[in-house]
């Protein structure tokens, strides 16, 4: 008799294959346009880009397995690896699901719960993107008016910022550390922008989880 697959297995089975399809599919787009085009990079050039990028990307992915799959749960991480913009959607969008279900993403509820929210974010993200791409031409002189302008610069840091004091405002005193690094890194070296934002949230997370780990041996907490 065929043993029946637990919730969590079918989670990480399936996970897997679409990962790796995923990774199949972007691999092979550029080898299509090479082998059609006969457009082949030169191999010294290529290995010498690598050298040069690949080691951030894959710190950087090292860091954010470790960072996301504790607030995602396994079957959201899965989905947002794969769907992408965990940072600036995926993530918010789950821990207000999980926030508003009062539930952890540890647990088999939590679970659910996140991979639901990361799912349905990923449907409206793909709707809007695709409503955006049929009406972008009518909607181009609108959207690029000086009076929206400044208002479509700050959605980003609106969004953290609703979440922000949501989280804040449960232990606010966990909160200063990290602020008070980002706030000083920030302005301190005018080379970090939004593009570097993949590398300083893991850090900000490591920096918090060891300012957070003396202060509860302090009794600060």
């Amino acid at each position: 008799m065929k043993k029946e697959r637990t919730y969590m297995e079918q989670v990480h089975r399936w996970g897997t294959v679409w990962n790796l399809s995923m990774m199949a599919l972007l691999l092979a787009f550029p080898i299509a346009l090479a082998l059609i085009f006969r457009a082949f990079p030169d191999i010294n050039g290529l290995w010498r880009g690598l050298l040069a990028t690949a080691p951030m990307y894959w710190a950087v992915g090292v860091i954010e397995t470790f960072t996301y799959i504790p607030m995602l749960g396994a079957g959201g991480s899965y989905l947002s690896f794969v769907t992408g913009n965990i940072s600036n959607l995926k993530l918010p969008c789950a821990l207000n699901a999980l926030e508003q279900a009062k539930v952890k993403a540890n647990s088999e509820e939590g679970e659910v719960v996140s991979t639901i929210a990361i799912a349905v974010s990923s449907i409206v993200t793909t709707l809007i993107i695709l409503l955006g791409v049929i009406l972008i031409a009518p909607l181009t002189p609108i959207l690029e008016s000086p009076v929206l302008t400044p208002a479509f610069d700050q959605m980003i840091p609106a969004l953290f910022g609703g979440l922000g004091v949501v989280f804040v405002s449960r232990n606010w005193k966990i909160a200063v550390a990290p602020v008070a690094l980002m706030l000083i890194l920030f302005i301190a070296v005018p080379a970090l922008n939004a593009g570097t934002v993949g590398i300083m949230v893991p850090v900000s997370v490591v920096f918090t989880l060891i300012v957070s780990r003396i202060m509860y041996k302090k009794n600060l907490l």
